[in-house]
Order: structure tokens, then sequence, then C-alpha cells
């Protein structure tokens, strides 16, 4: 008999504990998108007469990189995030509710609108919104003094 409800007790607090893939995610705004430059990407070619007779001479064509880089705000902070994934992002349509989440060092992120799926992205800044409450109530606490 114990021993049932010691197994009943496991089981009910087996399936009351959150599951590693159960994350919460917040909630924002994707409201503008940028590009900025990212670095630049050689392309070079060594020529044969510059294999045979051992000189530098290559052909080398450079361009710059261009990476994308989107406002994600919430209701208290903006953040300004880039996709981990340069060589293949996905444009993210602006005006639309993301949901994401911070994992370690990167913010995951998803557009339920997209299908769903998880991108990774760099906090590349973070800022408090101005007419957040949060920031109203500090404001009024330093006034107060």
């Amino acid at each position: 008999m114990k021993r049932s409800i010691v197994m009943a007790a496991l089981l009910a607090s087996a399936f009351a504990t959150p599951s590693k893939a159960d994350h919460s995610f917040l909630r924002g705004v994707l409201v503008q998108m940028d590009t900025s430059s990212c670095g630049v990407a050689e392309k070079g070619s060594k020529t044969l007469a510059g294999e045979v007779l051992g000189t530098d001479a290559q052909h080398k064509s450079t361009h710059e990189v261009l990476c994308q880089e989107y406002v994600l705000q919430t209701d208290r902070i903006t953040y300004k995030i880039r996709p981990k994934d340069d060589k293949h992002p996905a444009l993210l349509p602006i005006g639309e509710m993301a949901e994401f989440r911070i994992d370690k060092d990167k913010l995951i992120l998803r557009v339920p609108e997209m299908g769903g799926k998880e991108r990774e992205y760099i906090v590349l800044s973070m800022t408090q919104r101005p007419d957040s409450a949060d920031s109203k109530a500090a404001s009024n606490k330093s006034n107060n003094r």
C-alpha cells in the first residue's frame, strides 16, 4: 500500500514539474529593420603565372557585407538584434508580434505568423523605454527626494 502511494506521488510530481522544452516566451513587436555594415567579403584567385613564377599576383574582388538589424520593442525594453546566421537570414515582418526568450548569450525569437520557427539572434543593445511604467516610477522617486 505504501509503495503504491509513493509511486503515485512520484508520478504526480513528475507531471507537475515543467519540462526543459517548456519555455516561457516574452512578447514584443518588430518595429524597424535597418541594414548595417558587417565587414568586407574578399574573393581572391591566384593566376597561373603567379603560381609558376612564385609571385603574389592575385586578383581580388571585395564587396561590403550588409547585415539586417531589427528593433524589437516590448512594453519596458527596446532590443536591437541581428541574426546569428549571417548566410541565411530570414526576413521578418515589421509591425508583427514576436515571441522571444533569452537563452545564455543569445535571443531566441519566433514569429507565429511565419510558422513559429525559432531563430537565434545576437543582442546588440538593450535600452529601457522612456515611456514605460518602471522608468516613470524611478523618475518620480528621484524627484521626490
